[in-house]
């Protein structure tokens, strides 16, 4: 299928016969190394999954790709709302790509701190959660982490970024990775239809303090969660813990 979001790229079959050298990831993205120096970059978008199989098994409905591999197995990509990416990037440093070139840094090196989050968030007037969500600032932040993020540190979501404090930042910073690392340990949150690696859901709904739970008190303090959205996306906050 070459309907995905970017097409599937024509040239694939120059692929053949390379081995895979080294897996690795940069924010939502895989980085396939190819024993040609070459890299496979893939994106599995809001639902898709790469699968081990048997060469014989019957294709599924949204099976897009198929590598063939040793022993009569391949890795398919699999992706049924066609919003992930399968590209072939013949460049030697893949990270220089349009698509990972202006990518912010990981939450958990060195380079993501509450000095380099206060010299990102400075000139920006926009709501705080939308900022820590935007990748050029800081990768890896999506939705329910950054309410929760938010939460634990003690700041409103609609609080104007640039009017954070260097305590704020440092709370905020220390909270994006507790949170990430916590979910990281359950596997994820699932909340409808997400599956780990391992095919089994995540457990991290179960740690939720604000997300989803307009109305239902506060696990802190009691008062009803309030929900808004905020870029077009769900917030949740508690309005006594959060300022």
């Amino acid at each position: 299928r070459f309907d995905l979001r970017q097409p599937i790229p024509s040239d694939l079959a120059e692929i053949e016969g390379l081995e895979i050298t080294s897996v690795s990831r940069r924010s939502k993205y895989l980085l396939v190394q190819l024993s040609d120096g070459s890299h496979l970059l893939i994106h599995l978008g809001m639902s898709g999954s790469l699968r081990l199989t048997d060469t014989a098994e019957a294709w599924k409905k949204h099976d897009h790709v198929a590598l063939t591999l040793g022993a009569g197995k391949q890795l398919r990509f699999h992706d049924p709302r066609r919003f992930g990416i399968f590209l072939h990037l013949k460049e030697k440093d893949p990270t220089q790509h349009p698509l990972l070139a202006l990518l912010g840094p990981e939450p958990f090196d060195e380079a993501f701190s509450a000095n380099y989050l206060m010299q990102a968030i400075q000139q920006r007037s926009a709501a705080i959660k939308n900022v820590i969500m935007d990748a050029k600032v800081v990768v890896g932040v999506g939705n329910i982490y950054a309410s929760e993020a938010l939460f634990r540190a003690g700041i409103s979501p609609r609080r104007k970024a640039n009017r954070l404090r260097l305590l704020d930042a440092e709370r905020l910073a220390s909270s994006i990775q507790e949170v990430l690392r916590e979910a990281i340990d359950q596997g994820g949150t699932t909340l409808r239809d997400f599956l780990n690696s391992d095919g089994q859901p995540g457990y991290f709904k179960q740690r939720l303090f604000v997300y989803d739970r307009k109305g239902q008190p506060c696990r802190t303090c009691d008062e009803p969660i309030r929900h808004c959205v905020i870029g077009q996306r769900s917030s949740y906050w508690c309005p006594r813990c959060q300022k």
